[in-house]
């Protein structure tokens, strides 16, 4: 399987359209998170997303509205909106959770989960998916400007736990095109760029 898969586009519709160009050699094209800027324009790229001939998977980010992106995706046949369940394409199975975790702004636009909520959904990723998740693990592709770690433990241990075959994640601008590891699983922060996986 061919995964297309960027985060963190930020109402950025030439980005959008570069996707929706690649998407047809694609067999699945994951997002993952920040569509919006501090909930303002969702539908500036989703419209555009929407002409995509593949199937899409999608979390939503800190700045982003995740009952406007479940909608959003509940409109189209081929999209699926995850926060805390899975979905399969193909034989693959693929898990995700959205938002900023720990939260670090008390902003009112901004979309976050406390670590034990993250580590109570995360209970329910099943071996060997692919795990897409807007903010990365505590210390792996998230160190920002300051050289400050400003990931989740919670998935970090959840890495550790339940073993995705695949993390795919953004959020922190300063991390990406970021990859590391978690004991066997490759864990890539995206950015609004393309990046090609094969599972």
């Amino acid at each position: 399987m061919r995964i297309l898969a960027f985060s963190d586009l930020h109402r950025d519709r030439q980005a959008a359209r570069a996707i929706v160009a690649a998407s047809v050699e694609a067999d699945v094209v994951i997002g993952a998170g920040d569509f919006a800027t501090k909930r303002e324009g969702l539908m500036d790229t989703l419209d555009i997303l929407r002409n995509s001939p593949a199937p899409m998977i999608f979390v939503h980010g800190n700045h982003d509205d995740a009952d406007a992106v479940e909608a959003a995706c509940k409109a189209q046949d081929h999209w699926h909106y995850l926060q805390g369940n899975e979905c399969a394409i193909g034989d693959q199975v693929f898990f995700g959770i959205g938002g900023e975790i720990p939260a670090s702004s008390t902003q009112d636009w901004n979309t976050t989960m406390d670590e034990d909520g993250a580590m109570r959904l995360l209970r329910e990723c099943p071996v060997g998916a692919v795990l897409i998740s807007h903010s990365p693990p505590f210390e792996v592709c998230d160190q920002g400007q300051d050289g400050a770690y400003y990931g989740s433990k919670a998935l970090h241990r959840g890495i550790q736990d339940w073993l995705p075959k695949l993390v795919l994640c953004g959020h922190i601008h300063a991390a990406w095109g970021q990859q590391g590891m978690i004991g066997e699983t490759p864990v890539h922060n995206l950015g609004p760029t393309l990046n090609w996986f094969d599972v």
